[in-house]
């Protein structure tokens, strides 16, 4: 079955140990954290935490839930994730520190291997039908309802499409994240 239900993902520690994250998908399947292509996950940022190191990795976050957190890059750049389902890009070998705004958040990410992929996190707010094409790796719906060839998605749930193209309905007052992968060429 290519629908992944969050609730049905088992939370695991970060790769620090100070945090929980629930991976919805690896890609190739099973990989670990060293030989992972690309991965999808939501993590629950419940105090302030430096996030783990990545390196050679391209990372993307959304928040998803609660008030947010301002995130300080390498000491210096600073950036407030607090504007829900707003992607934000980040190296992973940065050193990253977080300040939460008010409480625990949840959020989404996206982790690429910059020397075999290339890739980005985008979003979906259209209502009507959205045309899935070979770069979509993974449709996040993050509210209301997505419709796909495999049944019905509702906010937490994920799905892999397994063929290469086709298309998807969103209902209205519907959101959704959408991975975008592409071999990078190397």
């Amino acid at each position: 079955m290519s629908i992944i239900r969050l609730r049905d993902c088992r939370a695991t520690p970060w790769k620090n140990g100070m945090g929980r994250t629930r991976e919805l998908a690896v890609h190739p399947a099973g990989a670990g954290m060293d030989d992972f292509i690309w991965r999808v996950s939501v993590a629950e940022v419940d105090s302030a935490a430096p996030f783990s190191a990545f390196p050679g990795i391209d990372r993307y976050i959304a928040l998803l839930e609660g008030a947010g957190f301002t995130m300080t890059l390498d000491d210096e750049r600073t950036h407030a994730l607090t504007t829900p389902f707003s992607p934000f890009a980040f190296p992973g070998e940065a050193q990253v520190n977080v300040a939460l705004q008010d409480g625990p958040t949840r959020d989404f990410n996206l982790m690429l291997r910059r020397a075999k992929v290339r890739g980005e996190l985008v979003v979906w707010d259209e209502p009507g039908r959205q045309v899935v094409d070979v770069a979509v790796a993974l449709i996040y719906c993050a509210q209301g309802h997505v419709d796909t060839s495999d049944g019905r998605l509702q906010a937490g749930d994920a799905w892999i499409p397994v063929r290469s193209i086709g298309r998807v309905t969103l209902d209205p007052d519907t959101l959704a994240l959408v991975v975008r992968v592409e071999s990078s060429g190397n």
